[in-house]
């Protein structure tokens, strides 16, 4: 007698130019109910195909460079992604900066200069040690709790055991916080962000080997 199939595992992989619209995509669900995005982007009616856009701008101009980028599916779907920046490399330079201001402005609109001051206080408390860099985690909304965001993480943080290397990222939701705790992070501040109404993020490190 044979029973039900056992689910395939999820299968990561690096991402590359092909993978951005589809990525974009599933991050732009993804992030649709965040405290934070949902206080720079109030509109829900807009929200998600927004953040798509943006997503969809930090891909291609930030990330996917890097070579960071990962992404897990099942069934050769693309259902969550992590967004990693190696170290030394989570600063955006200057002239990406100025590459990707008139995009960012047509995706934020009102609430650009909102999102310039919560980022730019979020970037003053960044840690200086060489590390990897969390950017971005999301799952599609429809996989979540299938362990693709906990495969996606594994991917990185065994590589950085083996390397020495400490990983950091700042969490927008204080339920994900006892997530990441499970696989090492610890929390080192709780940062208010500034304007009326704005949500705190919670800054977390890990140490290798945690």
């Amino acid at each position: 007698m044979t029973g039900t199939p056992e689910p395939s595992p999820p299968a990561v992989r690096e991402a590359a130019a092909p993978d951005v619209a589809e990525i974009a995509a599933v991050l732009g669900r993804a992030f649709d109910d965040d405290p934070v995005w949902s206080w720079l982007l109030p509109d829900e009616a807009s929200r998600v195909r927004r953040l798509s856009g943006l997503f969809g701008i930090m891909l291609r101009r930030v990330h996917l460079p890097h070579g960071g980028t990962e992404l897990a599916g099942r069934d050769a779907r693309t259902e969550a992604a992590a967004l990693w920046d190696p170290p030394g490399h989570w600063r955006v330079p200057l002239r990406v900066q100025a590459a990707q201001a008139l995009p960012l402005l047509r995706v934020l609109g009102a609430r650009t200069p909102a999102s310039l001051r919560a980022l730019s206080a979020i970037e003053n408390h960044h840690p200086q040690e060489p590390h990897w860099y969390l950017a971005v985690l999301g799952t599609d909304p429809p996989a979540q709790g299938n362990g693709l965001g906990a495969a996606l993480l594994r991917s990185r943080l065994d590589r950085c055991d083996a390397d020495g290397v400490p990983a950091y990222l700042e969490s927008s939701k204080e339920s994900n916080v006892p997530y990441y705790e499970r696989f090492g992070f610890k929390v080192t501040r709780e940062l208010p962000l500034p304007g009326k109404g704005a949500p705190p993020i919670w800054l977390m490190w890990r140490t290798p080997g945690s």
